[in-house]
């Protein structure tokens, strides 16, 4: 905690002759001219900047005065005052100022805040220092209440904090620069929360720049507004420690993970009010329960931090510490988090660590250089995207970083972050062309630094919060994304299977009289599907854009269409990964997703709608119940074929084990219109075998085409299996078979 200054000897002999005020704020140091300053033994000169004063008044802590008037020095508003004291005056400024009168401390007579420790430990990946120390903090100096603001822009001539308490006027609170950080700081007493804050810099060149959010921000206004908000660092009474003690001794890998990809401003709105937006509090009643009663362990949402344009879905955020006001205050969205914990369902954030949008009040340019992003545009700016891109090797932007995603682990209790874009940041060039892009330094293509910064920020999301993960979206091959880092990888838990997405998507697009010389779309996948932890994910890029939503993508009449989406869902449930599904999905939204309307709700009044929405409940209760579906999926032992190259008649069949040797499912797809009867297939054991799930069931919206609930094996070998099964598998159709328990 900073004291109140002591004697300034510096000056002790001479008063106060400046130009201007732009001469004193323009120095760096506004204190080593403003505030109390011993000028004689005995004498103490007091000088403010108060431009829009008619008078200024020195009053004491009790409030006598002290000083009854001071000096306009500067017709600017430069206000001088002489006391006489043994020692350093505690003082009030009792302002008048359009017939309004107001007392406030003087910013001027605090000392200085931030430790060296506090500013060496801003470029410490581990710390958190960057959001304990850097952004505006509430303090409380012995009954004066305030806001320390804090910013790094090292190459910036000056910093002035503007808001609504100072009439956004950057000469009433120029910041003192801490020259060994880099960093600019100020406490402003007698601010109160809730108040709307910036940045005013000056640039290294010696220009203006646009006013600047806080890059540290905890809640932002509501856009298209862009001003920071004063609020404190968030810290909730949660009261989600049983679900917290519970994830943190689960095996993720092990663990059922159905995520339900979300995003809220388009889930569900209120049409008889404007078409608004639910506020996180009615999505905690309303999502929270839906997703539950469909069986998903997780939701997804799309990123929540606070972005300027809607229509970037909140994948170019300006406030990386904020979650955006459109849908609440950061109290409202913990406890949306609060209440799906309470519901068993675990929160994962897509978090935006790639890129960021040249916004003027944004990062960019920030001090008047290239300060978050890097100069040179062939490192440091996105083509396709029209975005900047951080530069990882300055330790500080990485630090940034690493503590953002800290931040919504440990202060929101987020359960994971899923990393977007990843491959973006590991190539250097990614979506460039010969002669727009600059090798390492060892003449390759692959971005060191980001390289550093994704296992760095993984370690410590590890370390900081037990039983969370990390999702890689990834689209290459690159080895080891979720290996651990000690093993040369990346170090995330978990990596999205975009290729399993891309082939399966295709095969089943296809009129079923052609899939057959397509059928290595479906089992391609198999031959990789171990060497990472896989999610398969139905993502919200695939339903934009004109690609059509998931049931548009089917061929053939309605009955068709239906028949082979949940053919596909029983096929992605089977398959060996954890499950994404993004939202509408589940109940087969008709028109592509757009996120400025709600999903077409009505469409559940349709048989064949509320069926796709049936299976799916029904697909997770199994896929959570039986081990044999979730136990092993991201090992190879848990799988084994039966039929991989019935090409002719398009049918496909494996063997799903867990972790106990008789915990046994068998999956079995038809892609094609008509039924198999008498199909007969290997299995393991004798026993009777359930039918868990039959996508064709008249429950779904099938034809009800089946086994009758279940088949017992017979001792008779096939497909080098000892027993087998003489099924009867259904037109579009999968079947998920479980044996029971004698």
């Amino acid at each position: 905690m900073a004291q109140r200054r002591g004697v300034s000897r510096n000056l002790a002999e001479r008063s106060l002759e400046p130009q201007s005020i732009a001469e004193i704020i323009a120095s760096g140091d506004p204190f080593s001219v403003l505030g109390p300053h011993e000028t004689a033994p005995g004498t103490w000169e007091v000088r403010a900047i108060i431009p829009d004063a008619d008078h200024v008044t020195v009053l004491d802590r009790d409030g006598e005065t002290i000083l009854s008037s001071m000096e306009r020095r500067l017709s600017e508003g430069l206000f001088v005052g002489t006391i006489k004291a043994d020692q350093r005056p505690d003082y009030r400024l009792q302002v008048e100022r359009q017939g309004h009168t107001e007392v406030s401390h003087d910013p001027y007579s605090f000392g200085t805040f931030l430790s060296h420790n506090d500013l060496i430990d801003l470029r410490n990946p581990g710390s958190d220092a960057v959001y304990t120390k850097l952004g505006a903090h509430h303090l409380d100096l012995g009954g004066i209440q305030g806001f320390l603001f804090t910013v790094w822009a090292p190459n910036a001539r000056r910093v002035s904090v503007v808001g609504e308490f100072n009439s956004w006027d950057g000469r009433r609170h120029p910041m003192r620069r801490r020259h060994e950080g880099g960093v600019w700081e100020l406490f402003i007493p007698d601010v109160a929360s809730g108040q709307g804050y910036k940045f005013e810099i000056v640039g290294l060149h010696g220009n203006l720049l646009a006013l600047k959010a806080d890059p540290i921000a905890f809640t932002a206004e509501n856009p298209p507004a862009t001003a920071s908000i004063l609020k404190g660092a968030p810290s909730f009474k949660w009261k989600d420690d049983e679900w917290m003690k519970s994830r943190a001794a689960t095996n993720q890998r092990k663990a059922p993970m159905s995520i339900y990809e979300c995003h809220l401003g388009s889930w569900a709105r209120v049409p008889e009010e404007g078409n608004r937006y639910l506020t996180y509090r009615e999505l905690a009643v309303r999502l929270i329960p839906y997703v539950k009663d469909l069986g998903f362990t997780h939701i997804e949402l799309l990123p929540i931090t606070e972005y300027p344009f809607d229509g970037s879905w909140g994948y170019q955020p300006i406030s990386l510490f904020a979650p955006t006001s459109r849908f609440g205050t950061p109290e409202d969205f913990a406890a949306f988090v609060e209440a799906a914990h309470a519901a068993g369902i675990g929160i994962i954030l897509d978090w935006v660590p790639a890129h960021f949008p040249n916004d003027p009040h944004g990062l960019s340019y920030f001090d008047g250089t290239h300060l978050y992003e890097h100069a040179d545009p062939r490192l440091g700016f996105h083509q396709d995207w029209g975005t900047y891109i951080y530069n990882y090797e300055r330790q500080e932007v990485s630090t940034f970083l690493v503590a953002n995603a800290r931040f919504w682990l440990e202060r929101y209790h987020l359960d994971g972050l899923r990393v977007d874009a990843v491959a973006s940041m590991l190539y250097l060039d990614y979506s460039r062309k010969p002669g727009e892009w600059i090798p390492n330094r060892y003449g390759g293509n692959e971005n060191l630094g980001a390289i550093d910064f994704l296992r760095r920020m993984n370690e410590v999301a590890y370390a900081s919060a037990p039983g969370a993960v990390t999702i890689a979206e990834e689209s290459t091959a690159w080895p080891g994304v979720s290996q651990p880092t000690y093993t040369g990888g990346l170090g995330f838990g978990f990596k999205w299977n975009m290729g399993w997405m891309h082939d399966t998507l295709r095969y089943i697009s296809k009129d079923p009289v052609f899939r057959c010389h397509h059928h290595h779309d479906l089992t391609f996948g198999l031959l990789y599907a171990f060497s990472e932890n896989f999610i398969l994910p139905l993502s919200h890029d695939e339903v934009v854009h004109g690609k059509g939503s998931l049931i548009r993508k089917m061929p053939g009449d309605q009955w068709q269409r239906f028949a082979n989406l949940r053919a596909y869902f029983g096929f992605m449930w089977g398959h060996p990964g954890k499950k994404l599904l993004f939202m509408g999905g589940e109940f087969a939204q008709e028109q592509e997703w757009n996120h400025d309307h709600s999903l077409d709700w009505h469409h559940l009044s349709d048989l064949y709608h509320k069926g796709v929405q049936t299976l799916i409940r029904d697909l997770n209760h199994a896929y959570r119940t039986i081990p044999a579906l979730h136990e092993r999926d991201c090992e190879w032992q848990g799988f084994e074929w039966i039929v991989s190259d019935d090409r002719d008649n398009s049918v496909i069949a494996w063997l799903r084990r867990g972790d106990k040797e008789d915990s046994i499912a068998i999956v079995v797809s038809n892609f094609t219109p008509v039924a198999r009867e008498g199909y007969r297939i290997g299995v393991p054991v004798s026993g009777f075998y359930r039918e868990a799930v039959n996508t064709d069931a008249s429950i779904y919206g099938g034809g009800n085409v089946g086994n009758l609930g279940g088949i017992l094996a017979e001792k008779r070998e096939s497909h080098g299996l000892p027993c087998s099964l003489c099924l009867t598998i259904p037109p579009l159709a999968t079947l998920i078979l479980v044996l029971e328990k004698t």
